[in-house]
Parts: structure tokens; C-alpha cells; sequence
């Protein structure tokens, strides 16, 4: 008796324990670790995290997967998940509330995917977390908040990503550092802060001058896992070691020219220098009246570290160009500026540049189409009373031309509804003067492609027309004539139809007679054999005798 309850124990034992433990998903492992249940999925096609999973998992761990990202509510049914590692996937994006739920999370491993940026608000609902991998990404950007929420934090591993620059402020606002850096603090704390930043393509400009400080500074409890970090750029600093990196203080651009004035003759070429110093290194950029009509070369050199030196180079200058040229330097602290007013006077002799008298005028085609075009000018007269300029344009067969008045200055004009294939011609002067040298452009419109198919439709559309008819009708008339040709012989057929028909050289072969009660006529048509052409007037008279004989 005893051995058979023992029996039934066992068998309730068994089904139990095959009850409470679920079966796991396709292709992954479940096991039981001293923490508890762990659910791992390696080299499995898992699109996206399942919502479904058991709660009493522990710890989850997915790699080499084609998991692309982590959507919102990915862990809603895992509260109690301790360890998350989710390393070499395709993680691109985390969205906001992808942690939602994890509030027992400990440990989060997230090595060897893509991430170009981390929602570090997210954090928020991890309190917990002691440990946070995100080596081997490609993260670029560390705000300076971005540690606020993990407090109880004691590795962070961002080595291996794309960081260039990191402000100091970001570990010095971190709660956890700050609690480390507390007076009487060191007795209490049981481990240590580990930091991983090494193997990133740092900038050590001033930009990096306040990190480069906090890991000189670093001491324990604070660890660095490499200390030895290395600076990548800019070219004077590759290869230097943190500790060996003396970086300056930024400041915003400083500018200095040779010149704010400068006074050249219509036709000659010009240069205007241009060198910012800063830290960081700047750019420098020209503005000027007609940059968006006229571009010029920009030559670019650094003269010294954090110097800048631009030169702009005005070929064959001539009125047009005058003005003020500002020269803008700009870096992350700010940016600055000076002007470099250019003065031109007209030269006599210079015939390279488009003035007549004393008025400019530079007129082009801007854009081009099959019914129409764009023209574009910038005109100036140096007379103060002339202050208007004439617009006029018509096609070579036209009587009279098309007038616009406009004022100075770069102006466009879209002229619409043209014929296509037609050339036209259109000029710019100063009312109440012709056209002079160099203010007309002539040009063709495009062929109308869409009303060229169209007429060729209903050309095409015609010629089928008549050629239908002409089919309808030469049955008809054949098949009456072939019924006439059996009621007479070669010889009747010569006397009867070919003496209308004497040009012709033969007649064709009678077809076997038949008789057809329903004919009433014996009217035969006789066509032109191959080599027999007859007259114009014989044709028409004969077709238009055809066409009505067929209708009757």
C-alpha cells in the first residue's frame, strides 16, 4: 500500500512540474539558472520581440538575429526580466517606452548593433539598472542630460561608437558620479564606477577640453576600463594621448583683411582676402549684391592652427560688381563679420564688359521649354535719371513686337504660350533707346512633342479612313465585276470593256462562267495592269464613277 501512494506522488510530481513550466518558443532553449528561468534565442529569424513571452523568465538573451528595432511595449508581460542582452542584432531604433514594464531590469546589453542614437529618457523607467553595454554602435551624440535617470548606474561601456565630442558636464551632472564624489562617501560604496570611452575617433580641439580634464581628474572609485585614451583629429593632435593633450579655450572667430576699401578698374582682376582665427577651427563664408547672379571662385588655406583664410577671386570686373563684400567667419561659439566695400571705375579703353554708355544690361535665357521661356537679366544704369528698362520680344514673322517696362536691378520675365519650332527674338535696352551691343538673345522653342502626336493622330486616323473605304468599296466592285467577267470570253471581253479601257496593253483571264439569275447588268470594270499608268483626269473621273457606281 505504502509503495503504491508513493507511486501516485511521484506521478503528481511529474505532472506538476511539466504544468507550471511551459513549453518554449520554436527554435530557442529554456533553462533554469540559480536567478531563475532564462530564455535564449541565437540565430533565430525574429522580426521583432514577441509580447507574449511567460512572466516568470528572468533573464532573456536574443543574438544574431534579423531584429531591427525595439518598439514601444516590446516587454509589456516580463516584469519580473532581471537581464536583458540583446547583442550583434540589427538594432537600429529604440522608440520612447520601449523599457516600459522593465522596472525589475538590472542589466541591459545592447554590443554590436546599429544604434545612431539612444532615447536616454527611456531610462526612466529602469531604476535598477547597474549595467548598461552599448559598445560596438554607432552613437554619435551624448547629451548632456542623457545619464539624469540612471542613478543607481556602475558600468557604462560607450567605447567602439562614433563620439567625437563629449561635454564634461555630462559625467559631472551624473547623480551617480556625484554621490561617488561626496566627502565620507568612500566607506560606503561597495564597488566601484566603471567607464568605457576609448576606441572613439575623438576631436581634441577646445570643444574636448573639459572631458580631457574630468579623465585627468579620474581617480578612484572611478575607473576607467582604458585609460589610455587617444586623440584622432584635428591633423596636429592625431595620435596624442589624453593626458598629453594641452588644448586651449574656444573662443568665437576673430577677422582681419588688408583692406575694408578697395579701387580697380573696369576689366581687371581682383582678390579679397579674407582670414578668421578661432577655436574651434571656422568656416568663412561672402555674401554680396549679386551672389545669386554672379558666383565666384572661393579659395580656402589654413595659414596656422585655428586659422582661416579665404580669398575671392572676381575676374574681369566691371560696374556691376561694385559693393559691399562681407566676409562672415562662423565656428560653434559664435560667428563675426567685416566689409569690404569694392569701388569700380569705367574704363574708356575696355571694351570686355557690357556697357553702353552708362548703362549695364546682362540678359539670359534662364529656362527653357516647348512653349515657353524664362529669360533673367540684372540691369543698372549709372545715370541716376535712367531708371527704367525696356523689355521687348516677338518671333521673326511677327509684325510687332511685345513691350515690358521694368526698373533696375535683377529681374525675370517667364514668356508663355509660344509657337514651338519658331525663333524669336527678345531685347533689353533703356527706354527710349535701341538695343545696343550684347542686350538681345535669340533663341528657338522646342518642338511640341504632344501636339505633334496629336496631328499625327489624326493623320494617321485619316489615312486609315480612306484606306478602309477604298477596301469596302474594291470589294464590292470586284466581287460585281468577277460575276460580270463569267458571262463573257477573252475575245467578248476585248470588244465590249477595252475599247474604254485602250491603254491598257491586255486584258486579265476570264473566271469560269456562271450565270446569276440576279444580274441584271453586264457593266465590267477593267483596272490597269503593272506598266500601264493612265492620266490624272482619267483617274478622278474614273474613281468618282466608281465610288457612285458602288453606292447605287
Amino acid at each position: 500500500m505504502a509503495s503504491i501512494f508513493h507511486s501516485f506522488m511521484l506521478v503528481l510530481a511529474f505532472l506538476e512540474a511539466h504544468t507550471v513550466q511551459p513549453a518554449c518558443l520554436p527554435g530557442c532553449t529554456c533553462s533554469k539558472e540559480s536567478f531563475g528561468r532564462t530564455l535564449q534565442c541565437m540565430s533565430v529569424s525574429l522580426g521583432n520581440i514577441l509580447g507574449n513571452l511567460p512572466e516568470e523568465f528572468k533573464q532573456l538573451r536574443i543574438g544574431n538575429s534579423p531584429l531591427f528595432e525595439l518598439p514601444r511595449g516590446s516587454f509589456i508581460n516580463m516584469s519580473t526580466l532581471e537581464y536583458l542582452w540583446l547583442g550583434f542584432n540589427n538594432i537600429t531604433v529604440i522608440h520612447l517606452g520601449a523599457l516600459e514594464h522593465l522596472s525589475a531590469l538590472k542589466e541591459l546589453r545592447l554590443e554590436g548593433n546599429k544604434l545612431r542614437s539612444v532615447p536616454w529618457t527611456a531610462f526612466r523607467a529602469t531604476p535598477l539598472l547597474r549595467v548598461l553595454d552599448l559598445k560596438h554602435n554607432r552613437i554619435d551624440v551624448l547629451p548632456e542630460l542623457a545619464l539624469r535617470f540612471l542613478v543607481n548606474l556602475t558600468y557604462l561601456d560607450l567605447s567602439s561608437n562614433r563620439f567625437t565630442v563629449v561635454s564634461k558636464s555630462v559625467f559631472l551632472s551624473w547623480l551617480a558620479y556625484r554621490k561617488l564624489r561626496q566627502p565620507g562617501c568612500g566607506a560606503e560604496v561597495l564597488s566601484s564606477l566603471v567607464l568605457a570611452l576609448h576606441n572613439n575617433p575623438w576631436v581634441c580641439d577646445c570643444r574636448l577640453r573639459g572631458l580631457v580634464q574630468f579623465v585627468k581628474s579620474i581617480s578612484l572609485p572611478v575607473i576607467l576600463v582604458n585609460s589610455y585614451l587617444m586623440c584622432w583629429g584635428p591633423p596636429s593632435k592625431a595620435g596624442q594621448l589624453f593626458h598629453e593633450a594641452e588644448l586651449s579655450a574656444c573662443i568665437k572667430p576673430l577677422i582681419s583683411i588688408p583692406s575694408a576699401n578697395v579701387t580697380i578698374r573696369a576689366g581687371q582682376n581682383v582678390t579679397l582676402r579674407c582670414q578668421a582665427q578661432a577655436s574651434p577651427s571656422p568656416t568663412i563664408e561672402w555674401t554680396y549684391p549679386l551672389s545669386t547672379w554672379r558666383e565666384f571662385d572661393v579659395l580656402t588655406s589654413a595659414p596656422a592652427e585655428d586659422a582661416v583664410l579665404s580669398e575671392l577671386v572676381i575676374p574681369a570686373a566691371h560696374l556691376a560688381d561694385r559693393g559691399n563684400y562681407t566676409c562672415v567667419a562662423s565656428n560653434s561659439i559664435g560667428r563675426s563679420s567685416l566689409v569690404i566695400s569694392l569701388h569700380v571705375q569705367l574704363a574708356s579703353q575696355s571694351l570686355s564688359v557690357p556697357w553702353e554708355g552708362d548703362t549695364y544690361i546682362d540678359l539670359r535665357v534662364a529656362r527653357h521649354t516647348a512653349r515657353g521661356i524664362l529669360l533673367e537679366w540684372f540691369a543698372e544704369a549709372d545715370n541716376p535719371e535712367k531708371r527704367w528698362f525696356t523689355l521687348s520680344f516677338a518671333s521673326e514673322e511677327a509684325v510687332r513686337k511685345e513691350v515690358v517696362h521694368f526698373g533696375p536691378g535683377i529681374n525675370t520675365y517667364a514668356l508663355e504660350d509660344l509657337l514651338p519650332g519658331t525663333k524669336y527674338k527678345a531685347c533689353l535696352s533703356p527706354e527710349g533707346q535701341a538695343p545696343g551691343r550684347g542686350q538681345c538673345v535669340v533663341f528657338v522653342t522646342g518642338r511640341d512633342h504632344g501636339r505633334l502626336e496629336e496631328l499625327e493622330g489624326r493623320e494617321r486616323l485619316l489615312h486609315i479612313t480612306v484606306v478602309l473605304c477604298a477596301v469596302l468599296l474594291a470589294v464590292a466592285v470586284g466581287t460585281y465585276s468577277w460575276v460580270a467577267q463569267a458571262l463573257c470570253s477573252c475575245r467578248w471581253w476585248t470588244l465590249s470593256c477595252c475599247l474604254h479601257c485602250r491603254k491598257a496593253p491586255r486584258c486579265p483571264h476570264a473566271a469560269p462562267w456562271q450565270r446569276d439569275s440576279s444580274l441584271r447588268s453586264e457593266t465590267a470594270v477593267c483596272e490597269d495592269v503593272p506598266g500601264h499608268r493612265a492620266s490624272d483626269g482619267e483617274q478622278d473621273k474614273d474613281g468618282e464613277e466608281l465610288v457612285w457606281d458602288s453606292g447605287s
